[in-house]
Protein backbone atom coordinates (compact mmCIF):
# COMPACT_ATOMS: atom_id res chain seq x y z
CA UNK A 1 0.00 0.00 0.00
CA UNK A 2 1.08 3.59 -0.57
CA UNK A 3 1.23 6.40 1.12
CA UNK A 4 -0.64 9.32 -1.33
CA UNK A 5 0.51 12.07 0.66
CA UNK A 6 3.73 11.60 0.79
CA UNK A 7 5.81 12.79 -2.48
CA UNK A 8 7.73 10.43 -4.12
CA UNK A 9 9.95 12.74 -6.45
CA UNK A 10 13.43 13.30 -5.52
CA UNK A 11 14.31 15.55 -2.70
CA UNK A 12 15.83 18.79 -3.90
CA UNK A 13 18.94 21.00 -2.45
CA UNK A 14 19.75 24.38 -3.03
CA UNK A 15 23.18 25.91 -2.57
CA UNK A 16 22.98 29.57 -0.81
CA UNK A 17 26.55 30.64 -2.02
CA UNK A 18 27.58 33.87 -0.40
CA UNK A 19 30.63 35.93 -1.92
CA UNK A 20 32.00 39.47 -1.73
CA UNK A 21 28.43 40.61 0.06
CA UNK A 22 26.12 39.16 -2.64
CA UNK A 23 24.41 35.76 -2.55
CA UNK A 24 24.20 33.88 -6.35
CA UNK A 25 20.77 33.68 -7.68
CA UNK A 26 20.56 30.91 -10.84
CA UNK A 27 17.70 32.14 -13.54
CA UNK A 28 16.08 29.04 -15.34
CA UNK A 29 15.38 28.14 -18.77
CA UNK A 30 11.94 26.93 -17.60
CA UNK A 31 10.79 28.59 -14.31
CA UNK A 32 9.28 26.19 -11.90
CA UNK A 33 5.53 27.66 -10.63
CA UNK A 34 6.17 31.19 -10.40
CA UNK A 35 9.64 31.02 -9.84
CA UNK A 36 12.02 32.00 -12.50
CA UNK A 37 15.45 33.21 -9.83
CA UNK A 38 16.46 30.70 -7.46
CA UNK A 39 19.44 29.64 -5.77
CA UNK A 40 21.46 26.64 -7.56
CA UNK A 41 19.87 23.76 -6.87
CA UNK A 42 18.83 20.36 -8.08
CA UNK A 43 18.18 16.40 -7.26
CA UNK A 44 20.21 14.48 -4.60
CA UNK A 45 20.99 11.78 -6.21
CA UNK A 46 20.92 7.98 -4.55
CA UNK A 47 23.72 7.83 -1.81
CA UNK A 48 24.49 11.91 -1.72
CA UNK A 49 23.91 14.00 0.94
CA UNK A 50 21.94 17.84 0.73
CA UNK A 51 25.33 19.15 1.08
CA UNK A 52 26.99 17.15 -1.64
CA UNK A 53 23.96 17.70 -3.66
CA UNK A 54 24.37 21.81 -3.66
CA UNK A 55 27.68 21.58 -3.89
CA UNK A 56 27.57 19.51 -7.79
CA UNK A 57 25.06 21.48 -8.42
CA UNK A 58 26.44 24.72 -8.00
CA UNK A 59 28.99 23.45 -10.36
CA UNK A 60 27.03 21.83 -12.67
CA UNK A 61 24.68 25.08 -12.77
CA UNK A 62 26.83 28.18 -11.96
CA UNK A 63 30.90 26.74 -12.80
CA UNK A 64 31.84 27.49 -9.05
CA UNK A 65 33.52 24.92 -7.11
CA UNK A 66 32.02 25.43 -3.30
CA UNK A 67 32.10 24.02 0.38
CA UNK A 68 29.45 23.00 2.51
CA UNK A 69 29.49 25.22 5.19
CA UNK A 70 26.21 24.33 7.49
CA UNK A 71 22.43 23.44 6.63
CA UNK A 72 20.06 26.03 7.20
CA UNK A 73 16.91 24.03 7.18
CA UNK A 74 14.42 21.72 4.89
CA UNK A 75 10.95 22.36 3.86
CA UNK A 76 8.06 21.53 1.38
CA UNK A 77 8.20 24.58 -0.67
CA UNK A 78 4.94 25.99 -0.73
CA UNK A 79 5.15 26.05 -4.64
CA UNK A 80 6.92 23.49 -6.11
CA UNK A 81 5.69 21.16 -3.43
CA UNK A 82 9.01 19.88 -3.34
CA UNK A 83 10.88 18.38 -0.35
CA UNK A 84 13.81 21.03 -0.26
CA UNK A 85 16.85 21.22 1.79
CA UNK A 86 19.37 24.40 2.02
CA UNK A 87 22.62 24.43 2.71
CA UNK A 88 24.82 27.15 2.72
CA UNK A 89 28.06 27.38 1.03
CA UNK A 90 31.27 29.24 0.48
CA UNK A 91 33.10 29.40 -3.06
CA UNK A 92 36.52 27.71 -2.94
CA UNK A 93 37.52 28.41 -7.03
CA UNK A 94 36.03 29.52 -9.72
CA UNK A 95 33.93 32.31 -11.09
CA UNK A 96 30.19 32.18 -11.69
CA UNK A 97 29.04 31.85 -15.09
CA UNK A 98 25.81 29.91 -16.92
CA UNK A 99 27.90 26.39 -16.88
CA UNK A 100 24.27 24.49 -17.94
CA UNK A 101 23.34 26.31 -21.17
CA UNK A 102 19.98 23.56 -20.86
CA UNK A 103 19.11 24.34 -17.79
CA UNK A 104 20.32 27.90 -16.82
CA UNK A 105 19.63 31.21 -18.85
CA UNK A 106 21.31 33.67 -16.25
CA UNK A 107 23.61 33.89 -13.02
CA UNK A 108 23.66 36.50 -10.93
CA UNK A 109 25.11 38.19 -7.86
CA UNK A 110 22.43 40.02 -5.82
CA UNK A 111 22.32 42.27 -3.01
CA UNK A 112 20.56 41.98 -0.03
CA UNK A 113 18.65 45.21 -1.06
CA UNK A 114 17.66 43.34 -4.45
CA UNK A 115 16.14 39.94 -2.97
CA UNK A 116 12.40 40.44 -3.18
CA UNK A 117 12.97 41.94 -6.58
CA UNK A 118 13.93 38.21 -7.77
CA UNK A 119 12.23 36.45 -5.49
CA UNK A 120 8.65 38.55 -5.08
CA UNK A 121 7.36 36.01 -2.52
CA UNK A 122 10.26 35.91 -0.33
CA UNK A 123 12.71 33.69 0.78
CA UNK A 124 12.02 30.90 3.55
CA UNK A 125 12.19 32.19 6.78
CA UNK A 126 16.00 30.10 8.20
CA UNK A 127 17.74 31.45 4.69
CA UNK A 128 16.65 35.19 4.86
CA UNK A 129 17.45 35.07 8.50
CA UNK A 130 21.35 33.61 7.73
CA UNK A 131 21.30 35.92 4.73
CA UNK A 132 20.09 39.01 7.35
CA UNK A 133 23.64 37.60 9.36
CA UNK A 134 25.96 37.56 6.37
CA UNK A 135 25.21 40.15 4.10
CA UNK A 136 25.31 43.98 4.14
CA UNK A 137 22.39 46.16 3.93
Amino acid sequence: MTDQGVDSRPRISAAVVVQRGRVLMVRRRIAEGSLSWQFPAGKIESGESPEGAAVRETLEEAGLCVAAVRSLGERVHPDTHRHMSYIACEVVSGTAHVADRDEVAEVTWCAHSEILAYVPAGLFPPVQEYLDGVLPR
